[in-house]
């Protein structure tokens, strides 16, 4: 074979929305990106329909929300079936729901080649090389294989991802041990049941997506984890959904039909040398309150700026290492809290017991705020050093900030995903300190409207992924964390 080789700074395998989150992180962060996606089209399929708030979190601080026109979230959400309340947490809910994953995906496409992505569909990654100055990716496309060539690649190609396993990654975790369908269903005229409801013999869940369309999940114990290699048709659902609920459903159809499984695995190591995994490639588990997509979208965030910075050569020493440090425990919690939840709610009699007790505790408000940060990803706080600031490394709240320009959400702020230093007490000091990082950080004085949420701090430097590398009143402590997160001044 004749090789064409493309040079781009990362090419990025998969163009579902982790692939297209990171893609636009990189354009931002000034990367040059190649997007293969093997589907020529979208498939137009959702299996997920919402995400998380610390999701819509992340889209809002890209100023992305206005583009799925109009997001309804709400306040009560659940864990394990058992509904409650998030908003026992400040700013919180359970996230953006009836919000389909095509609709996610096309909004990230749009954005991501308006910052001049280049997205190629109908190349499927077959395989790759790597040496000590960069990736050769091997792409069956329509006018036969071609290589590419880039400094890095990244797997967002999903749970049986190619690149995971050509790369050497290790992916421990526990096999399937139940199988599941899941479909959209028309004609069938089912009775909602959003948050799935418990049958002698399962768990089934319906929720009407309009025009006459409904999604159902059905989870009939005893059955084996499903064949993979095969879609099943509607009649084994529609036999499936009889003998669970006794509602004879034959007479309808389906959009489409899927399974999926609770096989939980997560890569030992998100990185192994020039090749990163991000989403589902990283990390697969039981489905549960949009989790998926949203910490996937997450991980995109949290990489893109980092790898930006290193390909543009700014980089401090290490910066890449911290985005397996910060996500891979993230993606083990969310391993943990979906396995639980798939014990509590689909466990047959003999989890009988442990549901007993979980319904008693979820009446406890400390229990209820812990589970609410778990799957709201609210409580996500990364280790940033030394030093005992409540904002230290959380997300920024989004609060607002009264400038000379007038008043300013901190979400608008981060939307060139830049870092920011907020000068909150008008302080020639922080300004001089963060002179030297302009073209990388962005200084901002005002006056917070709400001064108790920054507890003391004059100043807070905060990272292009939203979250708060340092806060205090010391510019010598400030110039030094400006230094760790961002290199060496221009």
């Amino acid at each position: 074979m004749d090789a064409d080789v493309t040079d781009a700074d990362v090419i990025i395998v998969g163009a579902g929305p982790t692939g297209l989150m990171l893609a636009g992180e990189l354009r931002l962060g000034g990367a040059d990106v190649i997007v293969t996606e093997r589907l020529e089209r979208p498939t137009g399929q959702s299996r997920g329909l919402g995400f998380t708030a610390r999701a819509l979190e992340s889209f809002d601080q890209r100023g992305l929300v206005p583009r799925f026109g109009g997001l309804e979230t709400s306040p009560m959400g659940h864990f394990g079936g058992v509904q409650f309340d998030y908003t026992v947490l400040e700013d919180a809910h359970f996230g953006a729901r009836g919000i389909p994953q095509s609709r996610t995906e096309a909004v990230l496409e749009e954005w991501a080649l308006e910052l001049g992505a280049d997205i190629r569909r109908g190349w499927e990654f077959l395989d790759l090389t790597q040496d000590e100055n960069g990736v050769t990716a091997t792409i069956d496309t329509p006018d036969g294989e071609r290589r590419l060539r880039a400094r890095y690649l990244v797997g967002t190609d999903g749970g049986h991802s190619l690149v995971r396993r050509i790369a050497g990654f290790s992916f421990p975790g526990t096999d399937a041990t139940r199988g599941m369908y899941l479909a959209d269903v028309v004609g069938c005229s089912i009775p909602p049941r959003f948050l799935g409801e418990r049958v002698p013999a399962g768990m089934v869940m319906a929720a009407p997506l309009g025009e006459g369309v409904d999604r159902i999940i059905v989870c009939e114990h005893g059955a084996p984890p499903a064949d993979r290699s095969r879609t099943p048709d509607f009649a084994e659902v529609a036999a499936a959904w009889q003998r669970l609920t006794g509602e004879d459903i034959s007479g309808g159809g389906a959009d489409w039909v899927s399974s999926f499984t609770d096989a939980t695995r997560q890569a030992s190591e998100y990185r192994r040398g020039r090749v990163l995994l991000a989403g589902d490639a990283a990390h697969i588990h039981l489905p549960a309150g949009g989790q998926g997509l949203s910490t996937g979208v997450q991980d995109a965030v949290n990489l893109g700026w980092k790898l930006a910075a290193v390909v543009q050569g700014w980089a401090p020493e290490g910066l890449l290492d911290t985005y397996h440090g910060e996500r891979h425990p993230v993606g083990a919690r969310l391993l943990s809290n979906t396995l639980a939840q798939g014990t509590v709610f689909l466990g047959g009699e003999e989890s009988e017991p442990l549901r007993a007790l979980f319904a008693e505790l979820i009446g406890l408000d400390p229990v209820k705020r812990y589970l609410a940060g778990v799957v709201s990803h609210l409580d996500v706080r990364y280790n940033m050093g030394d030093g005992d600031h409540p904002l230290l490394g959380r997300r920024l709240p989004p609060r607002v900030l009264t400038t000379a320009a007038g008043p300013v959400g901190t979400p608008e702020l981060l939307h060139p995903a830049q870092g920011l230093v907020l000068d909150l007490a008008d302080d020639p000091e922080v300004r001089e300190a963060a002179a030297g990082w302009k073209d990388r950080v962005t200084t901002v004085t005002g006056v917070p409207r709400d001064p108790e949420v920054f507890a003391g701090a004059t100043a807070v430097l905060v990272r292009p992924d939203g979250y708060v590398a340092w806060a205090g009143t010391n510019t010598d402590s400030l110039a030094a964390a400006l230094h760790h997160w961002f290199g060496t001044p221009a």
